[in-house]
C-alpha cells in the first residue's frame, strides 16, 4: 500500500498549475519525476514528487528552461526556490511556498512566508490574496484524502492564531449606528476559518460582532438572536448542511429571523441555484462583505 499522503496527476497539476499532460511529458523526456505504481498499476505521486513539481512550476514561472531545471540536484532547486520566494512577492510564488511549508509541517517556514508576506502587503490583502487562494487551492485535496488530517490540522491551526491575533488588535470605539453582526456556523459546520476572517474585517470597519463560533444549533441561535437584536446575521456553509437539505435551511433562517438581513456564503450556497427569500444575500466572495462594510463607512 502506498503512504498515507499520495497524489494523483491531477491533484499535481490542481497545485502546480502544470498540465498533466506536460508532467508526463517531462516524466518521459528529463525523468524529473517517476511516478510509483500501487498492487493493481494505478500510478500514483507522494509528497516528495509534489514538492519537487511545485518548485520546477516556480522556476519555470520564472524563465528557467526546463533543460536547464532537469539538471539541477534536488539542493540547487530548493536554493534558487527559497531565493525566488524571499525576494519576489507575487502570489503564486508565496501560495506554492506555503504548500511545501504545509507538505513539510514546517512552521518556521510557513511563519516567514506569512509574517512577510503581512509585512508588505498588510494584513487584509496578505489574507485576500495569498492565504485564501491557498486554502482554496489544497482544500479540494483536502476533501479528497490527498492531504493527510495532520497536514490539515497544522495549517489551519497557524492561519487561526494569525486570525485571532488580527482580531485582537482590532478595537475600535463604537458608534451609536455601528451594524451589529451575529456571526455562527450552522449546527456540524467546523471550517472556521472563513468565519474568523469576516469577524476581522467587520470590526477593523467599526462594526460589532457577537462571535458565536461552530456548529452552532438553531436553539441557541434563536436565543442570542432575541437578546441582543442584531441588524445582520453572518454565516458560512462549507459542507453543512449539504445539498439535499440547505434550501429548507435557508428557508428555515429567513422565516425564523424574517426582521434581520441574513448574508450567506460558502461552496453549498454560492453558485448553487438557491431561491433566496427577500431577507437573504448571497455573497459570492469575501471582498462582498468587505464592499457592504466600506459603504456604510461612506
Amino acid at each position: 500500500m502506498p503512504p498515507m499522503s499520495t497524489f494523483s496527476i491531477r491533484d499535481l497539476e490542481h497545485l502546480s498549475g502544470i498540465k498533466a499532460h506536460t508532467i508526463r511529458i517531462w516524466e518521459q523526456r528529463y525523468e524529473l519525476i517517476k511516478p510509483k505504481r500501487t498492487t493493481t498499476n494505478i500510478r500514483y505521486y507522494d509528497e516528495t514528487d509534489l514538492k519537487h513539481i511545485l518548485n520546477v512550476a516556480l522556476l519555470k514561472e520564472h524563465g528557467y528552461k526546463i533543460s536547464r531545471i532537469s539538471k539541477m540536484t534536488d539542493q540547487e532547486m530548493q536554493r534558487e526556490v527559497m531565493h525566488l520566494t524571499e525576494r519576489d512577492l507575487k502570489y503564486p510564488e508565496q501560495i506554492h511556498a506555503l504548500t511545501i511549508a504545509m507538505v513539510d509541517m514546517d512552521e518556521k517556514r510557513f511563519e516567514k512566508i506569512v509574517s512577510t508576506c503581512i509585512l508588505k502587503l498588510g494584513f487584509e490583502k496578505c489574507m485576500l490574496n495569498v492565504i485564501y487562494p491557498f486554502l482554496s487551492k489544497i482544500g479540494v485535496l483536502w476533501q479528497t484524502g490527498a492531504i493527510n488530517p495532520a497536514q490539515e490540522h497544522f495549517i489551519s491551526n497557524l492561519v487561526r492564531q494569525k486570525l485571532i491575533v488580527a482580531i485582537d488588535g482590532q478595537y475600535h470605539k463604537q458608534d451609536d449606528d455601528s451594524k451589529k453582526f451575529v456571526l455562527f456556523l450552522p449546527d456540524g459546520e467546523m471550517h472556521e476559518i472563513g468565519l474568523l476572517f469576516a469577524d476581522y474585517v467587520i470590526k477593523s470597519r467599526k462594526g460589532m460582532t457577537y462571535y458565536l463560533g461552530q456548529s452552532l444549533p438553531m436553539k441557541d441561535l434563536r436565543q442570542i438572536i432575541n437578546i441582543h437584536k442584531p441588524d445582520y446575521l453572518f454565516t458560512i456553509i462549507t459542507t453543512t448542511p449539504g445539498p439535499a437539505t440547505i434550501q429548507d435551511y435557508v428557508d428555515e433562517l429567513a422565516q425564523e429571523f424574517s426582521d434581520i438581513e441574513l448574508l450567506l456564503t460558502g461552496y453549498q450556497v454560492v453558485g448553487q441555484d438557491i431561491q433566496t427569500p427577500q431577507n437573504v444575500t448571497i455573497l459570492a466572495r469575501i471582498d462582498d462583505l468587505i464592499e457592504l462594510m466600506d459603504e456604510f463607512n461612506h
